[in-house]
């Protein structure tokens, strides 16, 4: 007997596993919230019982052996023989908890071997201590599932009348309509790579017009053993069998042809109770269109090859640059077509490898609904946590950056934002305080807010703190606005909390997360209001690779400076310069604005050229702006960053460097270090 190497398929469990506990975490926290909701919990059963198959089949029997335990007391709760309480959900997200580190393990020394008798204790406990009600509740309902099981599923189809009539016409083409129920083995670890052979094994002779649950399910994974499949082909159901018992781990219990006398007549009076039970097919809307949506093809692949990927565009870029240069000396209108094209393809080509790149904020925002819980029980206060805008597209590299920053701000906000429920009540708000976090697009940028409805930050002891510690003097705290106040707890080891805590302090580490996101191109400001709550918000480029730059010149030196941080550009004449405290200031519609030689701040070599007009380009970061002083204007270029390095990395003033299209290399500043 041949002995299979399961070895191959364990980068394909950990990644199916991990899908499956994101999937579990989110739903045991609706089902927390909501006891009732069928939905949630039919979702968590669904992911306990694939996650016992792949473990068994996979040799993992520890964790088969807690998963299968899990499994006991849902199907408890699905019978309604235990009910839905704080115990209940308390000893799932323990198990949940385990499940994670045991995968870890499985991760990290290729060996899921755990120790789970305390928690086997603890689901046998509550399903023995319920089980005395299990006389008084009512008899379950009988899964749609469990009819299929017998041989004669229900056809859990609707058909519109473009449906039928489609059905009709097929036939009269002569085409036969088969009715497939298909079954998947319940030890299979890939059941969404099988249903795809089933696909792609009936598509190339036909069109598969309805699949129940809908084809979206399927490719999530969202069944349980077998699926129904509505077949127009010219094959024969023997053929059509053939084809899918072809298929490792497949078989098809009964392929007929589609009786419409049969389904007109009542077979499935109802659509709503043919989908009891099944939660994906409640939260679909019905499809009404002729034909189910094709699966799409996804493949896995591997970080470091879009970066490589991502290298070789922006190398695509920096020579298309070069081309262009050379059309413009050589004025041959041949290779200026040439070049057209070549910028054409590249800058769709260089759109596309974006796209590639950018994934959901979602990935981040999933780990928070589970720490806010936790942390909200930790710390007696009750939390209404709103999500928004998990949809929303960042390149990877930014996604990876913004999760602790995010995890800081978020405990903050519990720790020292929300209100106890008592002293909530007491100042006339709900007991149950609100912490939101969304993102959202606005042009090139991203913004993400962590917002609460708490105490807000104390501004007086903000400045009283800021003048104890000599950030500020006396005299200035009393002139000094609200905003500029606030920016104070982004100072290194700044805090107003009356003591400390091992969850946070407002203001304690702010300025770590400050730094974190300046470096990655990123802004960060706060808004408060005493007694109603506090706004933190953070401003993202989409991406670090690839961005639209101002090239400037000072003396024989160029230097770009991200169009993000622009505000505009203008020409003064010296007599529009005055001095306020030794510093050149010039008047810009009203407002005061800073003056910055960028040959002084960059010790640039040689003198300043004699010019009528002198040029300066406003910058901005955060609510503040000055404006730099260069010697000329080149021009807008998109120019894709190079890193400086080890040796000139660090350097304040530069972010990077570029290679143009001459092939000579110029710096990028960093706006957010020069000020």
């Amino acid at each position: 007997m041949t002995t299979i190497d399961m070895s191959q398929y364990l980068d394909v469990f950990l990644e199916e596993s991990r899908e499956h506990l994101a999937n579990l975490n989110r739903c045991l926290l609706e089902l927390e919230q909501q006891p009732h909701n069928g939905a949630a919990l039919n979702e968590i059963f669904r992911a306990a019982h694939t996650l016992k198959g792949m473990s068994s089949t996979m040799g993992f029997e520890d964790l088969a052996d807690l998963t299968h335990h899990m499994e006991d007391v849902l199907s408890s709760l699905k019978e309604a023989v235990l009910e839905v309480n704080g115990q209940v959900t308390d000893v799932l997200f323990r198990c949940f908890d385990r499940i994670q580190i045991m995968v870890e393990g499985i991760e990290r020394e290729r060996s899921g071997e755990l120790d789970n008798s305390d928690l086997v204790a603890l689901l046998e406990t509550l399903k023995s201590g319920d089980s005395q009600a299990a006389a008084l509740a009512e008899p379950a309902p009988v899964p749609a599932r469990a009819a299929q099981a017998e041989g004669e599923a229900p056809v859990r189809f609707e058909l519109n009348d473009y449906d039928l009539a489609l059905i009709d016409e097929a036939r009269n083409r002569g085409f036969k309509v088969l009715l497939l129920e298909v079954e998947v083995d319940q030890n299979c670890a890939m059941k969404t790579v099988r249903s795809f052979m089933v696909f792609k094994a009936l598509e190339s002779e036909g069109d598969i017009t309805k699949a129940a649950p809908p084809v979206q399910d399927l490719e999530d994974g969202k069944f349980d053993s077998g699926f129904s499949l509505l077949y127009v082909t010219h094959l024969n159901a023997e053929e059509v069998q053939r084809r899918i018992n072809g298929i490792s781990e497949v078989r098809a219990n009964s392929v007929k042809e589609f009786g419409l006398d049969e389904y007109q007549a009542g077979q499935v009076p109802d659509q709503a109770e043919a989908d009891r039970g099944n939660p994906a097919a409640q939260a679909q809307p019905a499809d009404n269109g002729s034909k189910v949506q094709k699966f799409k093809q996804k493949v896995r692949v591997d970080i470091e090859k879009l970066d490589e990927m991502m290298n070789l565009v922006g190398e695509l870029v920096m020579h298309k640059g070069r081309l262009e240069q050379i059309g413009l000396i050589s004025k041959n209108s041949e290779l200026e077509e040439t070049v057209e094209q070549v910028d054409r393809i590249t800058t769709e080509l260089q759109s596309v490898v974006m796209k590639v790149r950018m994934v959901p904020i979602e990935q981040v925002f999933n780990r928070f609904p589970r720490m806010v819980r936790d942390l909200a029980k930790e710390l007696g206060k009750e939390i209404d946590f709103i999500m928004e805008g998990q949809e929303t597209e960042l390149d990877r590299t930014v996604i990876d950056e913004i999760g602790d920053p995010l995890i800081h701000l978020l405990r903050n906000a519990l720790d020292h934002g929300i209100e106890l429920p008592q002293e909530r009540l007491q100042g006339g708000k709900p007991g149950r305080g609100m912490v939101k976090l969304s993102a959202r697009h606005e042009g090139n940028n991203v913004y993400i807010e962590v917002e609460d409805d708490g105490r807000g930050i104390n501004l007086e002891r903000v400045l009283e703190k800021a003048v104890n510690k000599g950030l500020i003097s006396s005299r200035e705290a009393e002139q000094i606005t609200a905003e500029e106040a606030f920016r104070l707890v982004f100072t290194p080891g700044f805090s107003t909390a009356a003591e400390v805590t091992d969850v946070s302090g407002r203001g304690v580490g702010l300025d770590v997360v400050k730094a974190k996101m300046e470096a990655i191109g990123g802004e960060i400001s706060v808004a408060s209001k005493a007694g109603r709550g506090t706004r933190f918000t953070i401003k993202l480029p989409l991406t670090l690779a690839i961005i639209q730059a101002l090239t400037v010149s000072v003396g024989e030196e160029i230097y770009a400076i991200p169009l993000s941080n622009v505000d505009e550009t203008t020409m003064i004449s010296d007599q529009d310069i005055k001095m306020v405290q030794n510093q050149e200031v010039i008047l810009l519609r009203g407002k005061v604005l800073p003056l910055y030689r960028l040959r002084s701040l960059l010790d640039v070599p040689g003198e300043a050229p004699v010019q009528e007009s002198t040029y300066v380009v406003v910058v901005r970061k955060a609510d503040r702006q000055a404006g730099l002083v260069v010697d000329a204007l080149i021009g807008q270029h998109e120019i894709v960053i190079k890193s400086l390095g080890k040796l000139l990395s660090g350097i304040s003033g530069l972010a990077g460097a570029i290679v143009a299209g001459d092939g000579n290399v110029h710096l990028i500043l960093d706006v957010a270090s020069l000020f």
